[in-house]
């Protein structure tokens, strides 16, 4: 009896390519539980060593804004005052900041 990987939870890939860069989302794939989902990450995104570090997280327990979402979710909340630090003073020994 064969079991067809697609009824597999979906995990992103997300691979840091060198020590101190940002993990970049590579791309998915379908795996039983996380520790398939790392082997089957390594064995599929970093085939040359292109990695040092893997992060595989099940996609259901990613959220995101929608793109249609974009100008109200990023508004710069003017109603905020102490986000804005217009109003305090900034002595003269400091210079441009």
């Amino acid at each position: 009896m064969s079991v067809d990987n697609k009824d597999w939870p979906l995990w992103e890939v997300f691979i840091r390519s060198k020590a101190g860069l940002s993990h970049k989302h590579v791309g998915s794939i379908h795996a039983a539980d996380y520790e398939m989902a790392l082997e089957n990450a390594r064995d599929v995104y970093t085939r040359r060593s292109e990695g040092v570090s893997i992060w595989v997280v099940e996609s259901t327990h990613i959220h995101a804004n929608s793109p249609s979402e974009k100008d109200p979710f990023f508004d710069p909340a003017n109603d905020k005052i102490y986000r804005h630090p217009t109003f305090y003073d900034i002595p003269d020994e400091v210079g441009h900041i």
